[in-house]
Protein backbone atom coordinates (compact mmCIF):
# COMPACT_ATOMS: atom_id res chain seq x y z
CA UNK A 1 0.00 0.00 0.00
CA UNK A 2 3.02 2.31 -0.05
CA UNK A 3 3.39 2.84 -3.80
CA UNK A 4 1.31 4.88 -6.20
CA UNK A 5 -1.76 3.00 -7.34
CA UNK A 6 -3.28 5.30 -9.94
CA UNK A 7 -2.58 3.35 -13.09
CA UNK A 8 -3.57 3.55 -16.73
CA UNK A 9 -5.75 0.62 -17.70
CA UNK A 10 -3.76 -1.98 -19.66
CA UNK A 11 -6.25 -4.82 -19.89
CA UNK A 12 -7.08 -6.10 -23.35
CA UNK A 13 -10.07 -7.90 -24.75
CA UNK A 14 -9.16 -10.80 -27.03
CA UNK A 15 -11.44 -11.03 -30.04
CA UNK A 16 -11.03 -14.17 -32.14
CA UNK A 17 -11.96 -13.53 -35.76
CA UNK A 18 -12.97 -16.13 -38.34
CA UNK A 19 -10.13 -18.16 -39.79
CA UNK A 20 -8.16 -18.18 -36.54
CA UNK A 21 -6.99 -14.57 -36.70
CA UNK A 22 -6.75 -12.85 -33.31
CA UNK A 23 -7.26 -9.13 -32.84
CA UNK A 24 -6.50 -7.39 -29.56
CA UNK A 25 -8.70 -4.41 -28.78
CA UNK A 26 -8.04 -2.21 -25.75
CA UNK A 27 -10.85 -1.90 -23.24
CA UNK A 28 -12.66 1.45 -23.25
CA UNK A 29 -10.87 4.07 -21.18
CA UNK A 30 -11.94 4.07 -17.53
CA UNK A 31 -13.92 7.11 -16.39
CA UNK A 32 -11.79 10.05 -15.31
CA UNK A 33 -14.34 11.39 -12.82
CA UNK A 34 -17.32 10.30 -10.78
CA UNK A 35 -19.23 10.65 -7.53
CA UNK A 36 -19.25 8.58 -4.36
CA UNK A 37 -21.86 8.73 -1.61
CA UNK A 38 -20.40 7.75 1.78
CA UNK A 39 -22.21 6.86 4.99
CA UNK A 40 -20.32 6.63 8.28
CA UNK A 41 -22.53 5.29 11.05
CA UNK A 42 -22.07 4.08 14.60
CA UNK A 43 -24.96 1.61 14.66
CA UNK A 44 -25.00 1.16 18.46
CA UNK A 45 -24.64 -2.62 18.26
CA UNK A 46 -24.16 -3.23 21.97
CA UNK A 47 -26.09 -6.05 23.63
CA UNK A 48 -29.73 -5.15 24.17
CA UNK A 49 -29.29 -5.93 27.86
CA UNK A 50 -26.86 -3.05 28.41
CA UNK A 51 -27.69 -0.73 25.52
CA UNK A 52 -29.16 2.72 26.13
CA UNK A 53 -31.09 2.38 22.84
CA UNK A 54 -32.94 -0.48 21.13
CA UNK A 55 -30.58 -2.33 18.75
CA UNK A 56 -32.68 -5.50 18.75
CA UNK A 57 -35.44 -3.70 16.85
CA UNK A 58 -33.44 -0.94 15.21
CA UNK A 59 -30.56 -2.84 13.58
CA UNK A 60 -32.94 -4.57 11.10
CA UNK A 61 -34.49 -1.18 10.29
CA UNK A 62 -31.08 0.27 9.48
CA UNK A 63 -30.27 -2.51 7.00
CA UNK A 64 -32.36 -1.41 3.97
CA UNK A 65 -31.41 2.24 4.50
CA UNK A 66 -27.76 1.40 3.74
CA UNK A 67 -28.61 0.80 0.07
CA UNK A 68 -28.77 4.53 -0.59
CA UNK A 69 -24.98 4.80 -0.30
CA UNK A 70 -22.03 3.60 -2.39
CA UNK A 71 -19.69 3.14 0.57
CA UNK A 72 -20.82 2.37 4.12
CA UNK A 73 -18.35 2.43 7.01
CA UNK A 74 -19.74 1.25 10.32
CA UNK A 75 -18.75 1.29 13.98
CA UNK A 76 -20.15 -0.89 16.82
CA UNK A 77 -20.99 -3.48 14.16
CA UNK A 78 -19.58 -6.32 16.25
CA UNK A 79 -18.79 -9.64 14.59
CA UNK A 80 -16.39 -11.21 17.12
CA UNK A 81 -17.11 -11.95 20.77
CA UNK A 82 -16.02 -14.23 23.59
CA UNK A 83 -18.04 -17.30 24.66
CA UNK A 84 -19.25 -15.27 27.63
CA UNK A 85 -21.58 -13.40 25.27
CA UNK A 86 -22.78 -16.33 23.17
CA UNK A 87 -26.15 -16.44 24.89
CA UNK A 88 -27.00 -12.81 24.16
CA UNK A 89 -29.18 -11.85 21.22
CA UNK A 90 -26.68 -9.28 19.98
CA UNK A 91 -24.50 -11.98 18.40
CA UNK A 92 -26.90 -11.82 15.43
CA UNK A 93 -26.79 -8.04 14.95
CA UNK A 94 -23.97 -8.20 12.39
CA UNK A 95 -25.98 -10.46 10.08
CA UNK A 96 -29.20 -8.49 10.62
CA UNK A 97 -27.44 -5.27 9.66
CA UNK A 98 -26.48 -6.80 6.30
CA UNK A 99 -29.62 -8.85 5.69
CA UNK A 100 -31.28 -6.33 3.38
CA UNK A 101 -28.17 -4.54 2.16
CA UNK A 102 -27.41 -5.14 -1.52
CA UNK A 103 -23.73 -4.15 -1.58
CA UNK A 104 -21.71 -6.84 -3.31
CA UNK A 105 -18.45 -6.12 -1.50
CA UNK A 106 -18.28 -6.59 2.27
CA UNK A 107 -15.51 -6.72 4.84
CA UNK A 108 -14.52 -10.04 6.36
CA UNK A 109 -15.46 -10.99 9.88
CA UNK A 110 -13.01 -9.96 12.58
CA UNK A 111 -10.33 -12.67 12.89
CA UNK A 112 -9.83 -12.35 16.65
CA UNK A 113 -7.23 -10.69 18.89
CA UNK A 114 -4.19 -12.84 18.08
CA UNK A 115 -4.63 -12.30 14.34
CA UNK A 116 -4.41 -8.52 14.77
CA UNK A 117 -1.43 -8.67 17.11
CA UNK A 118 -3.26 -8.33 20.42
CA UNK A 119 -2.38 -10.60 23.34
CA UNK A 120 -5.63 -11.43 25.18
CA UNK A 121 -3.61 -11.98 28.36
CA UNK A 122 -2.92 -8.24 28.47
CA UNK A 123 -6.64 -7.42 28.09
CA UNK A 124 -8.57 -9.49 30.66
CA UNK A 125 -11.79 -7.49 30.05
CA UNK A 126 -11.75 -7.98 26.26
CA UNK A 127 -15.08 -9.38 25.03
CA UNK A 128 -15.86 -8.06 21.53
CA UNK A 129 -14.07 -7.13 18.31
CA UNK A 130 -13.44 -3.70 16.86
CA UNK A 131 -16.98 -3.28 15.48
CA UNK A 132 -15.64 -1.83 12.22
CA UNK A 133 -17.17 -2.77 8.88
CA UNK A 134 -17.22 -1.90 5.18
CA UNK A 135 -19.98 -2.31 2.60
CA UNK A 136 -19.27 -1.11 -0.93
CA UNK A 137 -20.69 -1.01 -4.45
CA UNK A 138 -17.16 -1.21 -5.87
CA UNK A 139 -14.42 -3.73 -5.03
CA UNK A 140 -11.84 -3.35 -2.30
CA UNK A 141 -8.77 -5.33 -1.28
CA UNK A 142 -6.02 -5.37 1.32
CA UNK A 143 -8.24 -5.26 4.40
CA UNK A 144 -6.19 -4.53 7.52
CA UNK A 145 -7.35 -4.09 11.13
CA UNK A 146 -5.23 -2.41 13.79
CA UNK A 147 -6.23 -2.20 17.48
CA UNK A 148 -5.21 0.81 19.51
CA UNK A 149 -2.05 0.23 21.51
CA UNK A 150 -3.79 1.16 24.76
CA UNK A 151 -7.22 1.47 26.37
CA UNK A 152 -8.82 2.47 29.65
CA UNK A 153 -12.00 1.26 31.34
CA UNK A 154 -13.33 -2.22 32.04
CA UNK A 155 -16.42 -3.84 33.53
CA UNK A 156 -16.02 -1.92 36.79
CA UNK A 157 -17.26 1.58 35.94
CA UNK A 158 -15.96 2.96 39.23
CA UNK A 159 -12.67 3.68 37.45
CA UNK A 160 -14.40 6.55 35.63
CA UNK A 161 -13.65 5.11 32.20
CA UNK A 162 -16.07 4.32 29.39
CA UNK A 163 -15.43 0.54 29.25
CA UNK A 164 -13.18 0.91 26.20
CA UNK A 165 -11.11 -2.14 27.11
CA UNK A 166 -14.12 -4.41 26.55
CA UNK A 167 -13.68 -4.02 22.76
CA UNK A 168 -10.74 -4.23 20.34
CA UNK A 169 -11.29 -0.63 19.29
CA UNK A 170 -8.98 0.72 16.64
CA UNK A 171 -9.11 1.35 12.90
CA UNK A 172 -9.51 -0.64 9.69
CA UNK A 173 -8.40 0.17 6.15
CA UNK A 174 -9.07 -1.16 2.66
CA UNK A 175 -7.94 -0.22 -0.83
CA UNK A 176 -11.15 0.86 -2.55
CA UNK A 177 -11.46 0.83 -6.33
CA UNK A 178 -13.40 3.81 -7.73
CA UNK A 179 -12.85 2.84 -11.37
CA UNK A 180 -10.46 0.70 -13.36
CA UNK A 181 -7.01 1.73 -12.17
CA UNK A 182 -8.32 4.39 -9.76
CA UNK A 183 -8.05 3.52 -6.06
CA UNK A 184 -8.23 5.24 -2.69
CA UNK A 185 -7.36 4.09 0.82
CA UNK A 186 -10.55 4.04 2.93
CA UNK A 187 -10.24 4.11 6.73
CA UNK A 188 -12.91 3.61 9.38
CA UNK A 189 -12.13 4.17 13.07
CA UNK A 190 -13.53 4.16 16.60
CA UNK A 191 -11.42 6.10 19.09
CA UNK A 192 -11.16 6.04 22.88
CA UNK A 193 -14.21 7.40 24.69
CA UNK A 194 -14.52 8.68 28.25
CA UNK A 195 -13.68 11.99 29.87
CA UNK A 196 -10.93 11.20 32.37
CA UNK A 197 -7.38 12.47 32.05
CA UNK A 198 -6.32 8.93 31.08
CA UNK A 199 -8.93 8.84 28.31
CA UNK A 200 -7.74 12.20 27.01
CA UNK A 201 -4.14 11.01 26.81
CA UNK A 202 -5.24 7.84 25.04
CA UNK A 203 -7.09 9.93 22.47
CA UNK A 204 -3.83 11.74 21.79
CA UNK A 205 -2.09 8.36 21.50
CA UNK A 206 -4.79 6.94 19.20
CA UNK A 207 -4.49 9.66 16.61
CA UNK A 208 -0.70 9.63 16.76
CA UNK A 209 -0.79 5.86 16.16
CA UNK A 210 -3.17 6.33 13.24
CA UNK A 211 -1.01 9.09 11.76
CA UNK A 212 2.05 6.83 12.06
CA UNK A 213 0.22 4.09 10.16
CA UNK A 214 -0.95 6.47 7.43
CA UNK A 215 2.56 7.82 6.96
CA UNK A 216 3.92 4.28 6.56
CA UNK A 217 1.14 2.53 4.63
CA UNK A 218 -0.66 5.29 2.72
CA UNK A 219 2.25 7.54 1.78
CA UNK A 220 1.32 9.51 -1.33
CA UNK A 221 -2.12 7.90 -1.56
CA UNK A 222 -5.57 9.52 -1.67
CA UNK A 223 -7.59 8.82 1.47
CA UNK A 224 -11.17 8.79 2.71
CA UNK A 225 -11.25 8.47 6.51
CA UNK A 226 -14.38 8.40 8.65
CA UNK A 227 -15.73 7.19 11.94
CA UNK A 228 -16.50 7.85 15.56
CA UNK A 229 -13.60 10.01 16.72
CA UNK A 230 -15.02 10.66 20.21
CA UNK A 231 -13.54 14.15 19.80
CA UNK A 232 -15.85 17.02 20.71
CA UNK A 233 -14.05 19.62 18.63
CA UNK A 234 -15.54 22.81 20.03
CA UNK A 235 -13.25 25.80 19.33
CA UNK A 236 -10.37 25.98 21.79
CA UNK A 237 -10.93 22.51 23.25
CA UNK A 238 -8.22 19.91 23.74
CA UNK A 239 -10.19 17.62 21.43
CA UNK A 240 -10.06 20.25 18.69
CA UNK A 241 -6.29 20.48 19.10
CA UNK A 242 -5.94 16.68 18.81
CA UNK A 243 -8.01 16.64 15.61
CA UNK A 244 -6.20 19.60 14.02
CA UNK A 245 -2.77 18.14 14.76
CA UNK A 246 -3.86 14.88 13.17
CA UNK A 247 -5.19 16.62 10.05
CA UNK A 248 -2.07 18.73 9.69
CA UNK A 249 0.27 15.79 10.07
CA UNK A 250 -1.57 13.58 7.55
CA UNK A 251 -2.66 16.24 5.05
CA UNK A 252 -6.32 15.31 5.49
CA UNK A 253 -9.09 17.91 5.26
CA UNK A 254 -12.24 17.70 7.40
CA UNK A 255 -15.23 17.38 5.07
CA UNK A 256 -17.17 19.79 7.25
CA UNK A 257 -14.56 22.41 6.41
CA UNK A 258 -14.42 21.50 2.74
CA UNK A 259 -18.12 21.09 1.94
CA UNK A 260 -20.54 23.97 1.55
CA UNK A 261 -23.29 24.20 4.14
CA UNK A 262 -21.83 22.20 7.04
CA UNK A 263 -23.15 23.66 10.29
CA UNK A 264 -22.04 21.07 12.87
CA UNK A 265 -18.22 20.94 12.92
CA UNK A 266 -17.99 19.80 16.55
CA UNK A 267 -19.80 16.47 16.03
CA UNK A 268 -17.70 13.45 17.04
CA UNK A 269 -18.67 11.53 13.89
CA UNK A 270 -16.34 12.89 11.24
CA UNK A 271 -15.08 12.33 7.70
CA UNK A 272 -11.90 13.66 6.14
CA UNK A 273 -10.29 13.31 2.72
CA UNK A 274 -6.87 13.69 1.15
CA UNK A 275 -6.29 14.32 -2.54
CA UNK A 276 -3.09 13.67 -4.50
CA UNK A 277 -1.64 15.00 -7.74
CA UNK A 278 -3.30 12.06 -9.52
CA UNK A 279 -6.70 12.02 -7.81
CA UNK A 280 -8.77 14.92 -6.52
CA UNK A 281 -11.41 14.21 -3.87
CA UNK A 282 -13.92 17.01 -3.33
CA UNK A 283 -16.63 16.72 -0.66
CA UNK A 284 -19.73 18.34 -2.14
CA UNK A 285 -22.13 17.84 0.77
CA UNK A 286 -21.94 17.06 4.48
CA UNK A 287 -25.08 16.17 6.42
CA UNK A 288 -26.55 14.22 9.32
CA UNK A 289 -29.87 12.91 7.91
CA UNK A 290 -31.32 11.94 11.29
CA UNK A 291 -34.93 12.01 10.13
CA UNK A 292 -34.27 9.24 7.61
CA UNK A 293 -32.82 6.99 10.32
CA UNK A 294 -35.76 6.89 12.73
CA UNK A 295 -38.40 4.30 13.52
CA UNK A 296 -42.16 4.69 13.04
CA UNK A 297 -42.42 6.47 16.39
CA UNK A 298 -39.73 8.98 15.45
CA UNK A 299 -37.04 7.44 17.65
CA UNK A 300 -33.44 7.55 16.38
CA UNK A 301 -32.17 4.15 15.24
CA UNK A 302 -28.83 4.75 16.99
CA UNK A 303 -27.41 6.96 19.69
CA UNK A 304 -25.21 8.49 16.96
CA UNK A 305 -26.41 10.46 13.96
CA UNK A 306 -25.64 9.03 10.51
CA UNK A 307 -22.98 11.06 8.70
CA UNK A 308 -23.40 11.29 4.92
CA UNK A 309 -20.82 12.94 2.67
CA UNK A 310 -21.00 13.07 -1.12
CA UNK A 311 -17.57 13.12 -2.74
CA UNK A 312 -16.75 14.11 -6.32
CA UNK A 313 -13.55 12.51 -7.63
CA UNK A 314 -11.48 13.30 -10.70
CA UNK A 315 -8.21 12.16 -12.23
CA UNK A 316 -8.08 15.17 -14.53
CA UNK A 317 -5.75 18.13 -13.94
Amino acid sequence: MGVARLRTATAFTIVCALGGAVACTPNPDPPSSGELSVLSYNVAGLPQEISTVNPQEHIPLISPLLNEYDLVMTQEDFDWWTPLLDGLDFVHYHERLRAQATHEHRSARHPGPEAVGLDPATRPDLNVGDGLGFLSRTPFTGEDRVPWAGCFGGFDSSDGGAADCLAMKGFAVVELTLANGVTVDAYTLHAEAGSTARDQQLQVDDFEQLADYIEEHSAGQPIILAGDTNLHTDPGSVDAQIWQRFLQRTGLVDSCTAAIGCTRPAEIDKLATRSTDDLTLTPTSHSFPRARFRDAEGVDLSDHPPLVVDIAWSTED
